[in-house]
């Protein structure tokens, strides 16, 4: 057995880099708009809800990273943002916080359907974003909500019929769901976040992608991040952001795809050892979140069972 592990560390991302910040101001301060002045979350105090605020205290988080920062604002600003950032920058609260708060300022309600689709390339992301959304909504009534492929599409249907003001989707489902449930409101759309649009586009989902875009509302608030961008990339930022996109990247001159402080390593445990080494990685990194895949659904039913 080999494991391997990613483990990210408490200390805030410092990817700020002077000649970007420097372009992301000046873009900002001709778009009028200011950042805060600090990047303690307690800056945001009338910016967002006391119920947000809450949450993301409960949650265990003071300072935002550089993607929060630069990002935030401008999407409750209403602007449409291509983002480019790192995996393990904060991203996902950067477009999830400013969705978030424009449902609770549109005082939208389950009878008003979906608001925000937020569209991620695989189940695993997929899941990931969701649980960040759920501690966020803790202190919200909005309703959310997840369709992925794998999982029941009749019990997704019936709750898309109910209304799911904030979903959470992978490419494939949606595109399911967009064709043959007619129950799934999308009339009220305002806002249509892709995250990690380069791989989407890589493992194939250009065309529905495509449709995607073209069946739902156009008069609509759009933020699309990508490691990289590729002409496929490219091509599909043309159909989905309006004509002047602001572009925010934190990492335009880093190559790497993950951040300096994400760890990776690796064990090499016998055979007879590697559930008890499991087992005590897992109970030693408690409380942290921890991703493990297994080579079939029968083992991933033995383990979770297990554990």
């Amino acid at each position: 057995l080999i494991i391997f592990f990613n483990i990210n560390s408490d200390k805030i991302v410092d990817v700020e880099d002077s000649a970007t910040a420097t372009k992301s101001a000046k873009d900002l301060f001709e778009a009028g708009i200011l950042l805060p002045e600090s990047r303690l979350f307690g800056s945001l105090i009338g910016l967002i809800s006391q119920k947000t605020l809450t949450s993301i205290e409960e949650m265990g988080l003071k300072e935002m990273t550089e993607i929060q920062y630069q990002t935030i604002i401008p999407l409750l600003a209403g602007s449409d943002i291509l983002g480019a950032a790192k995996t393990g920058s904060g991203k996902t609260l950067a477009f999830l916080i400013p969705a978030i708060e424009a449902l609770y300022k549109k005082k939208f309600r389950p009878r008003n359907g979906t608001g925000v689709i937020i569209i991620s390339p695989t189940r695993e992301l997929a899941l990931q974003i969701y649980g960040v959304l759920r501690d966020l909504m803790k202190n919200h009534t909005k309703s959310f909500g997840l369709i992925m492929g794998g999982a029941d599409r009749n019990t997704e249907a019936f709750k898309l019929q109910k209304g799911i003001n904030i979903l959470v989707s992978t490419p494939g489902r949606l595109m399911d769901h967009l064709r043959g449930t007619k129950s799934f409101n999308t009339n009220e759309l305002f806002m249509l976040i892709i995250d990690e649009a380069d791989r989407i586009m890589e493992i194939g989902f250009e065309e529905d992608m495509n449709e995607i875009i073209s069946l739902l509302p156009h008069k609509r608030q759009t933020v699309m991040f990508s490691a990289t961008q590729t002409k496929n990339v490219q091509d599909l930022a043309k159909i989905s952001l309006n004509h002047d996109p602001m572009y925010i990247g934190v990492d335009d001159d880093k190559s790497a795809p993950t951040v300096d402080s994400l760890k990776q390593g690796f064990i090499i445990v016998p055979a007879d050892k590697r559930l008890l080494m499991l087992y005590t990685f897992i109970k030693k990194n408690n409380g942290k979140k921890i991703m493990i895949f297994f080579s079939s659904c029968n083992s991933v039913q033995f383990h979770s069972e297990l554990f």
